[in-house]
């Protein structure tokens, strides 16, 4: 695979030079995360492209169902390619897929071919999303062992803000070139031309650190945040999947993401449906006003938990994701419509630690499974995101249906749920305490490991052969 990839693209053209400062690396990753957060505001495509071309609602969202699931698969499938031909490569394949995906439903629309649109955004599209998001991971946490935390938060903080440039940016464009078929089809061509230059300057940017490079004046690890779950061993992708903890963590994430997206896929309608018999119901722009809001704590949240389990260690804060979110649900469940002020600020701790809870784990593996392979790791265990995905929307939108049905109205049409979202969160909580050290049966061995990837030498800075990357 490596002779197939371009020589300015090898991980060896990518080395950084002496007194290149590893600060340099966040904005790269954010280049890549700010583009692909896009993916967020989809729902400023819907309404026009259900007049234009005379959708349903269902049908309009399936571009974006698409991108989310190629997401999980293409992380997972193309985590152990990201690690062996480094992150230069990784975030080129992703701006040419994300960039690509906009012009190929840029097509659709102008033809009036949704099928295409379908193709393009979803299917082209979410692999560049599945490879975007995993690209900057394991180089960021090799520049950056003693923060780990912060350095994955703020990338994947971009993520999470994506949406607030894009939405923006794309109601302007639509109302610059108009709403139909042809307007749709200028828009989605202007965002993947400066989607591919904006995520241009991360893949020019991007360097991985020099054999045995260590950060000045820095205690590596940090072994007192993360205690015994801390680890100098290094274990493969290939072993990572045959560990109790690596499925725990999956379990972790699938059940603090489903809590998260529950709240923010139906944000608006239940809002509007919880205060609707009160003396102060919530408006059309209110509710749009709560969406922006759940945005922030969802990119905030990324951030700032992140570099707290630097200090806390990782299992405490999932603790924290876990307990208090379970906690959270259950005020809003049993106090319902009486308080609106209570409800906002609930839903949006949730929601940051949602957000949190994606850019917490790569440390987590990284503490527990090294920092060898930790990309490929990483994009396995985003499936439980794709499940997520599909899980929470579906609790809280089959719960409000059949409550609806039955003749029920608003708090009614969600305390059922978010019981059910206690019991997930508890089932998470359960998960995150079973979390032990990786056994050493796992571990590679310190020198020309086998397993899934071009070895240990790969983490360490230098090629199969021993030569210095």
């Amino acid at each position: 695979m490596a002779s197939l990839v371009p020589d300015v693209l090898a991980r060896s053209r990518s080395v950084a030079p002496p007194g290149w400062s590893r600060w340099l690396v966040p904005p790269a990753a954010l280049a890549i995360h700010l583009a692909i957060g896009q993916a967020y505001a989809w729902s400023v495509f819907k309404p026009p492209l259900e007049d234009s071309l005379d959708l349903s609602g269902t049908a309009s969202a399936l571009p974006f169902q698409l991108a989310i699931v190629m997401l999980g698969l293409s992380a997972a499938f193309g985590g152990t390619l990201v690690e062996r031909n480094g992150p230069r490569w990784a975030m080129c394949v992703s701006a040419v897929c994300f960039s690509s995906g906009f012009l190929v439903s840029a097509l659709g629309a102008a033809t009036g071919a949704y099928w295409l649109v379908v193709l393009g955004y979803g299917f082209v599209g979410g692999i560049g999303l599945g490879i975007g998001y995993i690209s900057p991971v394991s180089t960021l946490i090799k520049w950056f062992p003693d923060r780990p935390g912060m350095a994955t938060g703020i990338a994947i903080m971009g993520f999470g803000g994506g949406a607030l440039i894009a939405s923006p940016w794309s109601s302007q464009l639509l109302s610059a070139f108009g709403t139909g078929t042809g307007g749709i089809a200028r828009t989605f061509l202007v965002m993947g031309v400066v989607y591919a230059l904006f995520m241009t300057l991360g893949v020019l940017l991007v360097r991985v650190p020099p054999e045995g490079w260590e950060p000045p004046g820095s205690r590596p690890g940090r072994p007192a945040a993360s205690g015994a779950l801390m680890t100098t061993a290094q274990v493969s992708a290939r072993n990572a999947l045959r560990t109790p903890q690596f499925w725990c963590l999956w379990v972790v994430l699938c059940m603090n993401v489903t809590a998260g997206i529950g709240i923010l896929e139906k944000a608006a309608p239940m809002i509007r449906d919880f205060f609707s018999g009160t003396s102060t119901p919530v408006g059309v722009t209110a509710a749009a006003g709560f969406v922006s809001l759940l945005s922030l704590a969802n990119m905030l949240g990324r951030f700032v938990w992140s570099s707290t389990s630097d200090l806390v260690g990782r299992k405490n804060i999932y603790r924290l994701y876990l307990g208090v979110g379970a906690l959270l649900y259950l005020a809003i469940a049993s106090l319902g419509d009486s308080s609106k002020p209570l409800f906002i600020v609930c839903a949006a701790v949730i929601l940051s630690f949602y957000g949190g809870g994606f850019a917490t784990v790569p440390a987590y593996l990284k503490d527990l499974f090294g920092t060898y392979q930790v990309g490929a790791i990483h994009g396995r265990l985003l499936t439980a995101w794709s499940t997520a995905g599909v899980l929470g929307p579906l609790i809280v939108n089959a719960v409000a249906d059949a409550r609806e049905s039955a003749g029920h109205t608003g708090t009614d049409l969600y305390t059922t749920s978010f019981y059910i979202m206690i019991s997930l969160l508890v089932v998470g909580f359960v998960a995150n305490e079973l979390v032990r050290p990786v056994h050493s049966r796992y571990h590679e061995p310190p020198a020309a490991p086998p397993g899934d990837g071009p070895g240990l030498a790969a983490a360490r800075g230098t090629d199969t052969e021993g030569t210095p990357r």
